[in-house]
């Protein structure tokens, strides 16, 4: 059945229906939907989309931790409530105690996955590095999912390496994923706005490639709700998608919102509406991306719910621990019993996967 209502009226429907289809959108035309299309016409396609590409009904998600290592870090981003320049008394590196706690805490209640991610720390060589993943990987049988492309990308410069040599070193030692932290939004013109010392988008892009070329799974994210237009949006979700076509290395797309307490970057917070529109858009746009993952830890339980009705099909991470975004003041994580209850409330079933979206329990 078609996309209906108020789109026939403004001559939006053919394009909601090509893109429930599958079809192809062109960067104008994503716009235009962004843009113009009714919340629920959007989330109605974006809806048909999902249930096409994942018939079984289900919503999965993954037990994990979030283990940041480091908080030091040069790049000093306005929107970042999290990080400390170094020399600062707050400032810390993560103690193998700690992390073996962390770990075995995060093993006891069935995580199958840690997720290392920390500042920018010169103080931080490969060689700390590769010591750091070895001595996970002797201790435990858990999947490390790590390091941002900035977080690599300076990396190799302070070791004096390239990226895909880097890369390679991680790899050896215990690497098994990359997230996509660090897009934000894939505009130099914004990336010069909200953190001039960060890398280019090009940049982002580059070891995105180089790690998809070495076997390695990404995800691929966006922090929007700040100085971006929606023209930017769209060119952030077309250059995803170009790469995609490339090298079908991303695992899933996980767009949130910018959470402005506690940090130097003055900007209204986006509202649940625009979070729903981008949502549903992602889905639609992004037509090569099979998983798209809603940020309750951003936007709380029922717009979570609202969300696997706007195309995405995961709930994310049980995530037992949360460092940044709590920093600014957001504070919404939830047991696992409560993350399995929305889902079936919402009227899916639940189901546990890997970093990798395979199934490992239906529940």
């Amino acid at each position: 059945m078609g996309v209906r209502g108020a789109a026939a009226t403004n001559g939006l429907a053919p394009l909601l229906d090509k893109a429930a289809a599958g079809g192809r959108l062109g960067e104008n035309e994503g716009l235009r939907l962004f843009q113009e299309a009714d919340l629920l016409e959007l989330g109605r396609a974006a809806d048909q989309r999902r249930q096409a590409l994942h018939p079984e009904n289900r919503v999965t998600f993954i037990l994990d931790r979030n283990i940041n290592y480091t908080n030091i870090c040069v790049v000093g981003c306005r929107f970042c409530a999290f990080s400390r320049p170094p020399g600062n008394p707050r400032g810390y590196v993560i103690e193998r105690e700690t992390l073996a706690r962390k770990i075995d805490e995060t093993v006891a209640v069935g995580g199958t996955q840690i997720l290392l991610q920390g500042g920018v720390n010169p103080a931080l060589t490969i060689a700390w590095y590769e010591d750091l993943l070895r001595f996970v990987k002797s201790r435990w049988d858990i999947h490390v999912h790590g390091f941002s492309p900035v977080e690599i990308r300076r990396l190799a410069e302070f070791s004096g390496l390239d990226i895909a040599t880097t890369l390679r070193r991680l790899v050896a030692a215990g690497l098994d994923s990359i997230p996509g932290g660090g897009a934000e939004i894939l505009s130099d013109r914004v990336r010069t706005a909200i953190s001039p010392r960060k890398d280019s988008s090009a940049e982002w892009l580059e070891v995105m490639e180089t790690a998809h070329d070495l076997g390695l799974r990404t995800t691929a994210t966006m922090m929007f709700g700040h100085r971006e237009t929606p023209g930017e949006i769209l060119r952030h979700l077309e250059l995803l998608r170009r790469l995609q076509d490339k090298t079908g290395g991303f695992t899933a797309f996980i767009p949130w919102s910018f959470q402005p307490a506690n940090t130097r970057l003055v900007a209204p917070a986006a509202t649940a509406v625009d979070y729903l529109r981008l949502l549903a858009l992602a889905r639609l746009y992004l037509d090569n991306f099979a998983n798209l993952q809603l940020s309750y830890v951003t936007q709380g339980a029922k717009i979570g719910q609202l969300a696997l009705r706007f195309g995405a099909n995961d709930f994310g991470s049980l995530m037992l621990e949360e460092n940044v975004v709590a920093e600014t003041g957001v504070r919404l994580l939830m047991p696992r019993d409560e993350i399995e209850r929305l889902i079936r409330d919402a009227g899916f079933t639940p189901a546990l996967r890997n970093q990798r979206y395979e199934i490992l329990e239906v529940l």
